[in-house]
């Protein structure tokens, strides 16, 4: 089926519902009514996903996808994105909750309040099943193997600094190459976690698909219940912020919250090898204090 292409000049500067309105002769009968929706209440498609858009205006997943790109976007995430643009002031590009005119203690304050907002609401949303069940996972797993990129790098990162530190056989790696490499010599027994706010990136959806393929088990940590990462998830975790912007920065507090629950809760499980490690890296460190 032919795709009209997402321009690259000029048109990508115009505003999305303007976009989508100079493309609507040409969608066809399904692509309009989801062109119509976003035109009525463009506001809402900023907290929801593509299946949900779906579900909204009866038609499937594709037929959005498909809207997306006949109407100039290079996807979903690009229009989401495009129009969440176009709604917030600039100070919102930055800040959801900054305006114009703030002084830095008021500023301060927005950010604190927001991170501890994305706490409560992450808190709220927790499985408590997943989370047992990532548990055992984690607990019995022959390797683990922790992935993520971009943004998500420290958290991964993060990760490994505390799971390594009770013994586990652990890895963590950010390079797109690496981790399909690393995973395709996994399998039963092992377990891969992928951490992804966005969960559409295709590096950790494509690394979760291949672990699922091998047999290996899978867990995921998302902002997005409904993303194609939790499609090769044994395990979902998920955390919440109310950010419309690219870069999240809330959420990135909540998904290392979830890590650190998760470590914490191995970490009694193992409790003398827990604090044997801790002695011995203590030990080893001390040298390098001051």
């Amino acid at each position: 089926m032919y795709l009209v292409q997402p321009d690259s000049g000029a048109d990508k500067f115009i505003n999305s519902l303007t976009r989508i309105r100079s493309r609507y002769p040409a969608l066809a009968a399904s692509e309009t009514r989801v062109a119509d929706w976003i035109m009525q209440q463009p506001e809402k498609i900023i907290r929801l996903s593509m299946a949900q858009v779906a579900q909204a205006c009866g038609v499937s997943d594709t037929t959005v996808l498909r809207f997306c790109r006949n109407a100039g976007f290079q996807g979903y995430t690009d229009l989401k994105l495009s129009i969440a643009r176009d709604l917030t002031s600039p100070t919102q590009v930055i800040h959801d909750d900054i305006e114009d005119g703030d002084p830095p203690a008021a500023i301060a304050r927005k950010v604190f309040l927001s991170n501890i907002q994305a706490l409560y609401d992450t808190l709220e949303v927790l499985d408590e099943g997943a989370l047992s069940q990532a548990i055992s996972l984690l607990d019995n797993a022959n390797s683990i193997l922790i992935i993520g990129v971009g943004t998500s790098g420290p958290i991964v990162q993060s990760m490994y600094n505390m799971f390594m530190r009770l013994g586990l056989n652990c890895k963590a790696q950010t390079d797109s190459y690496l981790q399909l490499m690393e995973v395709a010599l996994l399998g039963p027994g092992d377990v891969v976690v992928g951490v992804s706010q966005s969960g559409t990136s295709m590096d950790p959806v494509l690394t979760l698909k291949q672990a699922k393929a091998n047999g290996a088990a899978t867990i995921c940590i998302t902002g997005n219940a409904q993303s194609p990462i939790t499609q090769y998830a044994d395990v979902t975790l998920l955390s919440v912020a109310r950010e419309a912007r690219i870069e999240a920065i809330a959420s990135r507090l909540a998904q290392m919250s979830i890590a650190d629950a998760l470590y914490v809760v191995v970490a009694l499980n193992h409790i003398d090898t827990a604090l044997q490690n801790e002695r011995q890296i203590w030990d080893a460190l001390l040298p390098k204090m001051f």
